[in-house]
This record gives C-alpha cells, structure tokens and sequence, in this order.
C-alpha cells in the first residue's frame, strides 16, 4: 500500500481512538470542548502567522526579491489550519508544529535544505562547498549519495524607474 493511502486509513483510526480514551478518562463533554478549543486557538494563531506572513512577502517583493520562503511558510500555515480544523489531537499536535514559528522554522530549514536553486540560465549550479556541477549529470560532487532533483527556471529582474521613454 502507498504511505499516504495507509496514512488516511490508519490516522482516522488512532485518532478515534484518542478521542475515546481522553473522553473515557475526562468525560465526553470536556473532550469535545478541548477539540474545539484547539481548533479556536488555532485559528487565532493561523490569522495572525499568516498576516505577518504576507507582511514579510510584501515586503521582500517590494525590494525586488522572491518571497519563497515566506512562501513555504504560507503552505505549512495552511495545512496546519486544516489540521487543526480537523477534529483530534493526534492532528492538533501537527497542525501546531505547522503554526509555532520556531517549530515551523525547524521544520522548514530541515526540509529547505533538500532544496537545490538555480538560478539565470547557467547549465551548472554552485555547491555551498564551491564545487560546480551539471545539473544533467546528477553528480554535483556528493557522489554515493544518488542523483539530486534540480528545479531550473529563468527569471529576469525589472526594476521600476528604468522603463525606456520614447520621445
């Protein structure tokens, strides 16, 4: 079976599972108050992450650079609103770490660092280690470790005053 598939099978079930327990040892009623006053608090954190969130993208795109990471912020603040939306702690507990900005930025560099770059229109990237390579050969200096995905793109940077005036 896939990971995901058996994901969607079996978290449905601890968390039913959960659900019972703490309301066996806490009551029914308290049970469902704590899920919704998880999902409130997280509701409250999700707005205000995510306004402060677009206040830095608005920012970095003022000055002419590529909010990615405010970005990839935007995507985990998402899917921790979901998750805390979703009734049950088991989800709770990682809709949280998808919401606390320390976590998040834990969470973030770790997976960022898989992250190759490349930026212009070079066939080759920089290593942090200063060693080049093409991103064709999937070598890029770490042989032994399997190729590395790289995302290419162009881009072409324009600023405001420097449109051409015709007289």
């Amino acid at each position: 079976m896939r990971p995901l598939l058996l994901l969607f099978i079996i978290l449905p079930i601890l968390e039913m599972w959960v659900l019972i327990s703490v309301g066996e040892e806490i009551g029914a009623l308290p049970t469902i108050g704590l899920v919704f006053f998880t999902a409130v608090v997280g509701l409250a954190l999700l707005k205000r992450q995510g306004i402060s969130t677009v206040m830095r993208a608005q920012q970095k795109m003022q000055m002419g650079e590529l909010p990615a990471k405010e970005m990839a912020e935007g995507i985990f603040l998402a899917v921790g609103g979901v998750l805390l939306l979703t009734p049950g702690f088991i989800t709770d507990v990682f809709g949280f770490i998808c919401l606390i900005p320390g976590i998040r930025q834990l969470v973030l560099g770790r997976l960022l660092s898989h992250v190759v770059v490349v930026h212009g229109s070079h066939t080759g990237y920089q290593q942090p280690g200063g060693q080049g390579a093409d991103p064709r050969s999937g070598s890029a200096g770490h042989e032994g470790k399997g190729p590395r995905n790289v995302i290419g793109g162009d881009y072409k940077r324009e600023d405001p005053g420097s449109e051409h005036k015709s007289d």
